[in-house]
């Protein structure tokens, strides 16, 4: 199972780099993970998006979904062979309407999962946990049938006992680590000492930080994390086009 990273970032796109978007692949299976701003420019340096076989989608939020529209134009309109002629979308049903934007005739088709489901995707087997956000939103946890190795990513969300759990054993663990481990007060996302914590409780290989700060030092967010998920976990953040084989 291969990752690569498209857009890291929360909330909007900083200096060329985009939000959350990440590309898994595994035996010719090519799975975007959400798609938010700069995902299909940046998608297209290293795979022709016509040969995507599904995307899934965590929640709404326009930081993950914002390429969606121009994906489907694109397979709409551009030339070239693709793996199929509709591309399913893969998104939760809590909220109609933006489910019902998945399909775009003649182009994509929403397919529906739900916290209960456990999807076969080609080689992946994908289970679901419903997060601590202000939208309906979903963590993932991919597995790869042949290899048996886990890669859960929490998608938006604020720090819960639930997670630790879910994540338990994952060769890579990638979180949403918006915030340094001095805020206070309200929280929807992850600060880097929630990370940590959350990879050390779940005894996961890998930490990959992601669903970043636009401001701050990332290495300083790198430390944080690293002080409270202990030695055992290896923590990095996430850049643009960093490939990780899990």
């Amino acid at each position: 199972m291969k990752l690569t990273v498209l857009g890291y970032y929360g909330g909007y796109p900083w200096h060329g780099d985009g939000t959350s978007a990440y590309l898994i692949q595994s035996k010719n299976y090519n799975l975007l993970l959400d798609c938010g701003s700069d995902a299909l420019l940046t998608l297209e340096k290293v795979l022709d998006p016509l040969q995507l076989d599904a995307v899934l989608l965590t929640h709404y939020h326009h930081d993950h979904t914002a390429d969606v529209g121009v994906l489907q134009y694109l397979w709409q309109l551009k030339s070239g062979d693709k793996k199929q002629t509709l591309l399913p979308i893969y998104g939760h049903t809590q909220d109609p309407l933006n489910f019902g934007a998945l399909t775009w005739p003649g182009a994509t088709i929403g397919k529906s999962y739900s916290e209960a489901d456990v999807l076969d995707l080609g080689p992946f087997e994908i289970s679901f946990l419903k997060t601590h956000h202000p939208v309906p939103a979903f963590a993932v946890r991919i597995r790869e049938k042949d290899s048996d190795k886990v890669m859960v990513f929490t998608s938006d969300t604020a720090y819960f006992s639930e997670l630790a759990d879910f994540a338990s054993r994952a060769d890579l663990l990638m979180t949403d680590t918006n915030f340094y481990a001095n805020k206070t007060g309200k929280k929807w996302h992850m600060t880097s000492a929630e990370s940590g914590k959350l990879a050390k409780l779940a005894q996961t290989k890998k930490l990959l930080l992601t669903h970043l700060p636009q401001t701050g030092d990332l290495e300083q967010l790198v430390e944080e994390a690293k002080q409270s998920a202990g030695t055992n976990v290896h923590v990095r953040y996430a850049k643009k086009l960093l490939e990780l084989t899990i």
